[in-house]
């Protein structure tokens, strides 16, 4: 954002606080960025035909737990008929707590996933991938990381929902 001209940010709303974010929130301000804090069950739309549906967090439902990732935003975009679930760093705790908030919905459904944190063996579950009953899976990981990711276990869960 100090680099590039940013007329909007969309973020999750926040219920803890870091020097990161002091920082981000320190630029937002210094280049009047206009910034959209968001939480569950909003629709932004961006125009005809696309629109993002905010799916966590959820004021009414912190997650104590490791709670800058399990808080982190999730939303699904909808453009036509292709959606992708962007899924933060949220762990099982968070997946389990969005499970039970969309429950005897289809709002998950969806034909893109972006993995959980990075594909790792905290999120991913067999409930959650069932939910979304994504076509494709998308894992964002750097070569050789330090972490493992992504986990062997989240990549045959990921894999057996094609067989």
């Amino acid at each position: 954002m100090k680099e590039l001209f940013v007329k909007n940010v969309i973020i999750g709303k926040q219920f803890e606080t870091s020097t990161n974010y002091e920082e981000f929130i320190k630029i937002v301000k210094e280049r009047k960025i206009k910034l959209h804090v968001v939480e569950t069950r909003q629709r932004i739309d961006i125009e005809k035909d696309l629109y993002f549906d905010v799916l966590w967090p959820n004021s009414n439902n912190i997650i104590s737990e490791n709670g800058i990732n399990n808080n982190s935003l999730v939303f699904k975009m909808v453009y036509k008929n292709i959606s992708c679930l962007f899924t933060g760093d949220i762990e099982e705790i968070a997946e389990k707590a969005i499970l039970k908030e969309y429950k005897n919905t289809n709002i998950l459904n969806s034909t893109i996933l972006k993995v959980a944190h990075h594909g790792s063996k905290s999120s991913s579950t067999e409930e959650f991938l069932k939910a979304i009953k994504p076509k494709i899976a998308l894992i964002g990981v750097g070569k050789s990381n330090n972490f493992g990711h992504p986990n062997a276990e989240v990549l045959e869960r990921i894999e057996r929902r094609w067989k």
